[in-house]
């Protein structure tokens, strides 16, 4: 490498590192690392925010929905809940929850009552609902790919693919949103309803969509080459991917920081709180909280 090629790399160099190491004290303090708030359970997934802070999260294995209030305590929600993976309020105060054990999606009210929003394609088993999104209209998007569960009768799949679905508010049957990813997982949307991020773990990438004022996709791109599990966004449109720890890109897909979780394999994440500035982190048997200087989006 000449001198001149050198400098060149070097400046280019220089710039990123401060501009990751800004956005790292923009994002959190130095030093701040996650805390441990338990180990009890058999995998976590799926944590949601409600209107209040209040986070809800899953046990999925031990088929329970648990609540981590404001006051920091810990309660189970829902025993026999769905074997529920991905979850997601609606603005109603609704908890939409995809639940596995029948692939079904569910709607589950404040006081606890359960409601089937969609228990079939079009008389087919789905493979899974995995994880989902609520748009400002009420419609859900959703991840369905193909996991074998040993709770399952099944040992195959009744549909073509592994896609993404939208479910119309109040609509019976769902529509296809994305049929070209190899087993989508993670989902979140913007709060505009303008893009939708989708992580693909069967191909290692995180895609970004368009999304049109009917619902549906287009423009495709590769937003990161990451091979991640859960989503979520900041208010500064920061994407964070869950998978090993927590890896978080800005809004042009460059990654500014990384949050290492001392687990196997770190699921999901959400903010949370009153302020919406507690990142919390479902990680293998435990759960984590870890205080930022950004606000979510949920």
């Amino acid at each position: 490498m000449n001198i001149r090629k050198f400098l060149n790399f070097f400046g280019v160099f220089s710039v990123l590192f401060v501009n990751v190491s800004a956005q790292n004290k923009a994002l959190f303090d130095a030093g701040e690392e996650p805390r441990l708030i338990s180990r009890q359970f058999a995998f976590t997934e799926g944590p949601a925010v409600n209107k209040a802070g209040n986070i809800f999260f899953t046990d999925q294995p031990n088929n329970r929905i648990w609540k981590y209030g404001n006051d920091g305590k810990l309660a189970v929600f829902m025993e026999n809940a769905g074997r529920p993976n991905g979850m997601y309020f609606d603005r109603k105060g609704n908890l939409i929850v995809c639940a596995d054990e029948h692939n079904r999606l569910w709607k589950i009210s404040p006081d606890g009552k359960v409601k089937v929003l969609l228990k079939d394609l079009n008389g087919k088993l789905l493979n899974g609902p995995n994880d989902l999104w609520v748009d400002k209209k009420g419609g859900i998007y959703f991840t369905d790919p193909y996991y074998q569960r040993d709770y399952w009768t099944r040992t195959k799949t009744e549909l073509e693919g592994q896609k993404v679905y939208y479910l119309v508010n109040s609509a019976v049957q769902p529509v296809i949103a994305d049929e070209t990813l190899k087993k989508p997982n993670g989902i979140v949307g913007t709060p505009d309803d303008n893009y939708l991020y989708v992580a693909d773990i069967g191909d290692g990438k995180i895609y970004k969509f368009n999304i049109d004022t009917d619902g549906t996709l287009d423009d495709r791109r590769v937003f990161a080459e990451q091979t991640a599990d859960g989503l979520t966004l900041d208010e500064q449109g920061n994407l964070y991917a869950a998978g090993n720890g927590i890896t978080i890109y800005n809004p042009k897909g460059q990654k500014i920081a990384h949050i290492a979780v001392p687990e196997p394999w770190t699921a999901n994440v959400c903010f949370g709180g009153k302020d919406r500035r507690t990142l919390f982190i479902t990680a293998s048997k435990a759960v984590y909280v870890m205080k930022m200087n950004v606000r979510g989006v949920e």
